[in-house]
């Protein structure tokens, strides 16, 4: 009888770094702890954030039969992405390659070096991005909190700014992801709170007729409408994208199989109650003289705010709670890079050999952000640009990508087509989207000034 070959040798992790011992990165930033409902918690953070204020606004250039349609294929499609790329990172797992970052699982399912670079790129400026955008709009809530308090008072938005950013180098010391935990909790219900609050502010100033009146009508020129539709697409991907979700699933603790798909449950049961609510109550009152942030709609630079103060400045503070959470998370990955190659795994997390180069990293990087947000006020068109050339390839792209290259469906089977066609329609979109918001960008820029005491819509 012929003897029975030999078992196949393991399958080696391409990335001997995931080996986690000496990677300070992933024993400190990334260190595995959570629960799924943890992970719902980071999930909901990065997704359901103040962008969704913008709802509005994305709508002005869609209209509503467009505007609802994007809004929920773009929900639809993010949640079937994030999926399967979960369902991938569980396939990897059980082969005894967890990966726990982006990059890593990229590279490694594609066998492309130069994808690993590829993303590095990408998340780099969604992380710096979504960071400078919250901090600009933290401290644009707190400069209209000012002017209803003092109309003519001396400080700026870039003294806000200023102020935000020394907020968020204080937490920013916090030391891991996993850490995060109670305050994305926090996170998910000042959410919630923020959006019921501006829905009942749009009902109010719709009702007691203070509302400008209602126009609903597209412009006039149709490459113009083209162009703004394009816009408000790249906007609806930057609110829905998130391009972290490898770095979430490695805050879970192992096995994380099946984890993330609660979490995904969690999370998209949250944006259904926020997104719908918002974007229909704010273009309902607003239609096409929608701001960027639907809450300066409801306090015009002329005339009364047309909701209670009470609402409004409570909404105020729930948004500038919540963007500090934000901009903790998306700087995550930042932070994992830094202490990749700063900290040393042989000493503790508060060592002072891993504390002082952790303090002034991440003191230098938040200062950059800052910087950038005063410098550059323009939060509803940086949204598009993001959203075109960093979520809608990491989101809407990659992860079908990486699903038809780990699992290999049949070129035949629907699952096969459906992911080509997301991936060709959404590539598209992403090409047109990035030449729509940059030439907005630039359109912009001839009523921008540096640190200009007023974000540009």
């Amino acid at each position: 009888m012929a003897e029975p070959p030999p078992p196949p040798p393991p399958q080696l992790d391409p990335f001997p770094e995931t080996t986690r011992q000496n990677d300070a990165g992933a024993a400190f930033v990334l260190q595995s702890k959570g629960e799924w409902w943890h992970a719902g918690f980071h999930l909901t953070t990065a997704i359901v954030g103040p962008t969704i204020l913008t709802l509005p606004y994305a709508f002005r250039g869609l209209g509503w039969g467009l505007g609802f349609l994007c809004l929920t294929v773009m929900a639809m499609v993010t949640f079937y992405a994030y999926f399967l790329m979960s369902k991938v990172l569980d396939h990897c797992e059980k082969a005894g390659r967890r990966h726990i970052r982006f990059r890593e699982l990229a590279s490694d399912v594609l066998g492309s070096g130069w994808m690993f670079y590829f993303v590095i790129f990408i998340q780099t400026a969604i992380n710096t991005g979504v960071g400078i955008g919250a901090i600009l709009l933290a401290g644009q809530c707190i400069q209209i909190m000012y002017d209803e308090l003092s109309p003519n008072g001396s400080l700026k938005l870039y003294h806000f700014i200023a102020m935000v950013t020394l907020i968020m180098i204080v937490l920013s010391q916090l030391p891991t992801f996993h850490s995060l935990r109670h305050i994305n909790l926090g996170s998910l219900v000042l959410s919630l709170g923020y959006s019921f609050l501006v829905v009942g502010a749009c009902i109010n100033a719709a009702t007691s007729g203070k509302a400008p009146p209602r126009d609903y009508s597209l412009e006039s020129s149709k490459s113009a409408r083209v162009f703004s539709a394009f816009s408000s697409i790249s906007i609806l991907a930057a609110i829905f994208g998130n391009g972290i979700l490898p770095e979430i699933q490695a805050t879970l603790a192992p096995p994380a199989t099946g984890k993330m798909v609660k979490g995904l449950m969690m999370c998209y049961a949250v944006i259904f109650v926020t997104f719908y609510s918002v974007a229909v109550s704010g273009y309902w009152v607003f239609g096409n003289k929608s701001n960027s942030n639907i809450l300066e709609s409801l306090m015009p630079d002329e005339g009364p705010a047309l909701a209670p103060t009470w609402v409004l400045g409570l909404a105020v503070v729930f948004v500038l709670l919540q963007l500090l959470a934000i901009g903790l998370v998306y700087s995550q990955v930042a932070y994992e890079i830094m202490e990749k190659k700063s900290a040393d795994t042989k000493q503790g997390i508060f060592s002072k050999r891993n504390l002082i180069p952790r303090l002034i990293l991440r003191t230098l990087y938040m200062i950059l952000c800052g910087f950038f947000a005063a410098m550059l006020p323009f939060f509803g068109d940086i949204s598009g640009v993001v959203g075109a050339i960093g979520f809608i390839p990491l989101d809407f792209v990659l992860p079908m990508l990486l699903y038809n290259k780990t699992y290999k469906p049949p070129r035949s089977s629907l699952i096969y087509l459906i992911n080509i066609s997301i991936i060709i329609v959404f590539t598209g979109a992403g090409i047109m989207g990035t030449f729509s918001s940059t030439r907005k960008l630039v359109m912009d820029a001839n009523e921008f000034k540096l640190f200009s005491s007023k974000v540009v819509n």
